[in-house]
């Protein structure tokens, strides 16, 4: 479906379909379209969870012990996962991935923005006379992603900033339609920025001399100057609170002679009161209003494109979790008044991931269009490979309701995961036991073949691999996931509890054995990886139970 609508929303050269012709129309043409397209992906997912059902492998062997072969008898739902493309799952896997590039590469060191122009030449020559850049979406998509490819050229072939070690960017919309990618970039260790000569080398925010630049001044004019707000404006979108007296962006900004790192938190620019005025909107501005900007890409791409040094941000969180923030929504629930009374039999109806997702989203002209035709919506280098953690024989197994669950148990290639196989290559494979890697080290010398169910040497692209996550209220998973994350080349889940030559019964008291856990500082370093991509309510949970399980260890040992 969706390729026989990219086909109907193609521009040829002798002829143009009549849809793109359509005005406002085309706008709600491809809406509906695209929410068809989408529908029937979600109707897949629906339709699917009533005939796949995933259990435990474990947990199929105690249903075949007690005498439930069928599998329509056991199992656990799955609503909407992560490999629906901009579902909320598929956004928190990509931030959690992002992450993982902080820990393995360290801070990013520049933020970069940059929004469509409605204006470019490449847009009006292909509109009609009396034709709006709004009422073209496909226009704003086609050339909106072809200018980011030629950004990203800059920024990652010919490295205009330095070379690269990792980035990650994101594509979104705004509500009236244009659209904007969100670029996170870690530079490697020879090209990091830790001067504010460096800092001013790369982003500018004072108006140009017009004279010798004049097509640089005609962009800054045009592209980068905020507002104006506050007394100027009081009623601009940027004004916050209830008397509308500040500025969200803090604007304008205080003068500075010169750049200086800030508290934590982004650089204080260079604005020096040099005179140097500029008439926008029928108002005369300084440097206090002009927005960080890179002079050769604004130069280059004549649109609003912001650049930003974030080196210096400590949260750096919230700088990803900004960028993978997901779809505008709203949500709302409508309750009868039956449900209120103490005497009311109706149940609260259960959560459906499905259904919250399609409710009260926003989707705009140009995200159906960008959509249908398959552009990407974010993209990550490099990639994270997402390794698996369970527990022995507790590997998720996926079955049929009318399959023999005494075959599901017998299929060794069912049985086989990322974990298993990499005991596996740490059992008989030379090049492996000369490496001698930890888990997590393992996919950037090794390649895992789904279909196979294997790993292979890695003979090209470099990748990363990242454990997924486990809760100290987990318990032996938790561990294991500890132990895994320090011991070098295990061969098996009973390799991982000996110690010098001594079969230990849990994975719990073999990390506190090799002083995985008990040390002085394994908190600190349970604390330091969940800061780095968790909220803060989630990490004033894991201190909590930090501090019980250390109570319940230190209560044992003086027992």
């Amino acid at each position: 479906m969706r390729e026989y609508y990219s086909y109907k929303l193609q521009m040829r050269e002798k002829y143009t379909p009549s849809v793109l012709n359509t005005g406002r129309l085309l706008q709600q043409y491809v809406i509906d379209m695209y929410i068809k397209i989408e529908t029937q992906r979600l109707d897949y997912y629906k339709n699917r969870q009533e005939l796949i059902r995933r259990e435990q492998l474990q947990g199929i062997m105690d249903s075949v012990v007690a005498g439930h072969c069928q599998g329509s008898r056991v199992g656990q739902r799955v609503i909407l996962p992560a490999s629906f493309i901009g579902g909320p799952r598929d956004m928190r896997r990509r931030y959690v991935d992002a992450m993982a590039l902080v820990q393995k590469f360290g801070k990013p060191d520049l933020f970069i923005t940059m929004t469509c122009n409605p204006s470019w030449p490449e847009i009006k020559q292909h509109m009609l006379p009396t034709d709006e850049a709004h009422n073209r979406p496909d226009l704003l998509a086609r050339i909106f992603h072809a200018k980011l490819d030629l950004l990203k050229e800059e920024l990652f072939r010919k490295e205009i900033f330095g070379p690269v070690a990792a980035y990650t960017y994101v594509v979104e919309f705004q509500k009236r339609g244009l659209p904007h990618a969100h670029f996170l970039i870690i530079l490697k260790a020879g090209s990091k920025l830790y001067s504010t000569e460096s800092y001013d080398n790369i982003v500018s925010a004072e108006i140009p001399d017009k004279m010798p630049n004049r097509h640089l001044f005609n962009m800054v004019r045009k592209h980068m100057i905020h507002g104006p707000c506050g007394k100027q404006n009081p009623d601009n979108v940027c004004m916050q609170g209830s008397q509308k007296k500040k500025c969200k962006n803090n604007y304008p900004k205080p003068f500075a002679d010169t750049t200086f790192h800030g508290e934590n938190t982004y650089p204080t620019y260079r604005r020096r009161k040099d005179g140097k005025k500029i008439i926008v909107r029928g108002h005369e501005l300084d440097n206090r209003w002009v927005v960080p900007y890179n002079g050769y890409l604004l130069a280059k791409f004549d649109c609003h494109i912001n650049v930003e040094i974030c080196s210096t941000v400590k949260a750096v969180k919230y700088i990803y979790k900004y960028i993978y923030k997901g779809h505008d929504r709203i949500r709302f629930r409508v309750n009868s008044d039956a449900s209120d009374r103490p005497d009311s039999n109706i149940q609260p109806s259960a959560i459906d991931e499905i259904r919250e997702f399609q409710s009260a989203r926003w989707v705009c002209a140009v995200e159906a269009t960008w959509r249908i035709f398959r552009f990407q919506l974010s993209e990550i280098h490099p990639s994270v490979i997402h390794l698996q953690l369970h527990l022995e024989n507790c590997q998720a197994m996926n079955f049929t309701p009318d399959q023999d669950l005494r075959d599901v148990v017998r299929n060794r290639h069912a049985k086989r995961t990322m974990l298993t196989e990499f005991f596996y290559m740490n059992s008989v494979d030379k090049l492996a036991q000369h490496l001698k890697c930890t888990y997590k080290e393992f996919p950037e010398h090794f390649v895992w073949y789904p279909g196979k169910k294997k790993w292979e040497p890695r003979k090209q692209k470099h990748s990363i691999g990242r454990i997924v996550a486990a809760s100290i209220g987990e318990g032996e998973r938790y561990f294991l996931r500890l132990l895994l994350t320090h011991v070098r080349a295990p061969t098996s889940f009973d390799d991982l509890k000996t110690i010098n030559g001594k079969y230990i019964s849990t994975f719990r008291d073999a990390a506190i054995l090799r002083g995985y856990f008990e040390s002085d500082t394994s908190q600190e370093q349970c604390l330091e990886e969940a800061s780095s991509y968790q909220m803060p309510y989630i990490l004033r949970r894991l201190f909590a139970t930090l501090l019980a399980e250390q109570a319940k260890h230190f209560s044992i040992e003086h027992s």
